[in-house]
């Protein structure tokens, strides 16, 4: 794996861990303005105050996560695509982990580099059928 794959990756997990932290400055250093995002709720573009609003008041929060199956892409030296699996659990805003529902997405994320900084311009989430789940049933 090539530095640049390796740097982008660890990205990819300081942002993710923000997220579990409630650390919306440290998400906040690493988000391009405007950035997009595709999820169930639908696409949307938002600038930095809109994602703190989100980060800091939205109902639901990221407890815990686990990256897999990385692949990291280069269109050009100052572009990356990472595409990859995450196992995360989500509560409610207060409560705790326990209470987590654990669902299993495919993401991708693109991140630009401008004055020689990653940041991540757009994001997406695909919730996905959870093979393991149906490994533990039988």
């Amino acid at each position: 794996m090539q530095a640049a794959e390796r740097t982008l990756i660890a990205l990819e997990n300081k942002f993710w861990q923000s997220m579990v932290d409630e650390d919306t400055d440290t998400a906040l250093s690493m988000l391009d303005e405007p950035a997009l995002m595709v999820s169930a709720q639908g696409a949307i573009q938002f600038d930095h105050a809109q994602y703190r609003e989100m980060a800091e008041k939205g109902n639901m929060v990221i407890k815990s996560f686990e990256l897999s199956d990385m692949n990291v892409m280069f269109p050009n030296d100052d572009t990356a695509v990472l595409t990859y699996r995450v196992r995360q659990a989500m509560a409610e805003r207060g409560e705790d982990e326990s209470e987590a529902v654990e669902q299993l997405m495919a993401d991708s994320s693109v991140w630009t580099r401008k004055d020689g900084e990653w940041r991540c311009v757009m994001h997406t989430e695909t919730e996905v059928e959870d093979d393991d789940a149906d490994d533990e049933e039988d």
